[in-house]
């Protein structure tokens, strides 16, 4: 489904086919020169004098490489890691049984950061600012606190929400960096990367015309170019050109734009049944038959940052660029006007 080969979410199913993908180390890396040109100096300077690097918070929508800077950002210090995600830490003690197996120096990656349980956050932020976890033995008038030390480690934190971590945890973030969604150049360079690596033969044109459909976000690259091959082996073609890379898009139902039935049916919903907007989220959400969070969290992001809707404090509106766009005749006074600079 179109809706599927668009989200940037992790699919399960993928994993080994990422990880195939997935750069080692930063001279691989693609994009985001701000993110990685800093932490390039922050690990040179914590290897020169023998100490762990600051703990590291990277936020940003799904699919922009946060796992994968998390991993080179171990392999550069020349540690081990460990993977896991707040969802999965319902206890106290799932928290405390990795932490006491940390080796020293070595990076814990929490995915999700921000879906931390409060009672395992508030385990967390000792172990962060002095490396020590706080231990409850006994029960009742017996009970007494015990405080173990642990090894120096540093805590990599991935979050699409940051605006939902508690201050007192993103207060002990030493390093806080956004990654935006990419410029077609570099997803055509991460496309022809990935090409070489599964054997792919590819024109550089069919990677501009896949990185430009691409929503900026290259998991959705990485994706839409294995579908893509399996059109071109349908057809019958060794070398994937521009024409097969656009039939197979087309096929996908991804226009020009990296939009999809979804995108679509929204910013119609907001043009044809709210007069353009403004539109709350929830009623969007109820006209669409799509789930709030999803809405928010996966279309919306690139919707906004490509200008093809804006948020008010009064809701959605879709901009002139998306009537154009969808055929629309524009509107006299165009409603984003009365809008502009409108808040999140």
């Amino acid at each position: 489904m179109p809706e599927h080969v668009l989200t940037p979410t992790r699919d399960p199913a993928e994993e080994r086919f990422e990880e195939s993908l997935r750069p080692r180390r930063f001279e691989d890396y693609i994009g985001q020169e701000k993110v990685t040109d800093n932490l390039r100096v922050f690990i040179a300077a914590a290897l020169s004098r023998a100490e762990s690097l600051d703990h590291v918070l990277l936020f940003g929508p799904p699919g922009l490489g946060k796992t994968t800077l998390a991993h080179i950002i171990a392999t550069e210090m020349g540690v081990g890691i460990q993977v896991t995600s707040g969802p999965v830490l319902e206890r106290a003690g799932d928290l405390a049984a990795i932490l006491t197996n940390l080796e020293p120096g070595s990076v814990l990656f929490v995915d999700e950061v921000h879906r931390l349980a409060p009672v395992v956050a508030e385990i967390l932020y000792p172990a962060l600012e002095d490396f020590a976890l706080d231990l409850v033995v006994g029960t009742g008038p017996a009970a007494r606190t015990m405080r173990l030390a642990l090894p120096r480690f540093t805590l990599v934190g991935a979050t699409t929400r940051a605006g939902l971590l508690p201050p007192p945890l993103r207060g002990r973030f030493g390093i806080v960096h956004r990654l935006d969604f990419y410029e077609s150049v570099s997803l055509a360079r991460i496309v022809r990367r990935s090409a070489t690596l599964l054997g792919v033969s590819l024109e550089d044109a069919a990677a501009d015309e896949i990185a430009g459909r691409s929503r900026g976000t290259p998991r959705i690259a990485n994706r839409l170019l294995r579908r893509v091959r399996d059109f071109a082996h349908a057809r019958g073609t060794e070398v994937v050109d521009v024409e097969t890379a656009s039939w197979g898009l087309e096929r996908l139902e991804v226009d020009a734009f990296g939009l999809d039935d979804l995108d679509r049916r929204l910013l119609t919903a907001v043009i044809e049944q709210y007069g353009g907007g403004p539109v709350g989220l929830k009623a969007l959400a109820a006209t669409l038959g799509e789930d709030e969070g999803t809405l928010e969290d996966i279309y919306e992001p690139f919707l906004l940052q490509s200008g093809f809707l804006q948020r008010t404090p009064r809701g959605r509106v879709a901009t002139a660029r998306a009537r154009r766009h969808l055929g629309y005749p524009a509107v006299g006074g165009d409603q984003t006007e009365l809008f502009e600079g409108g808040g999140q």
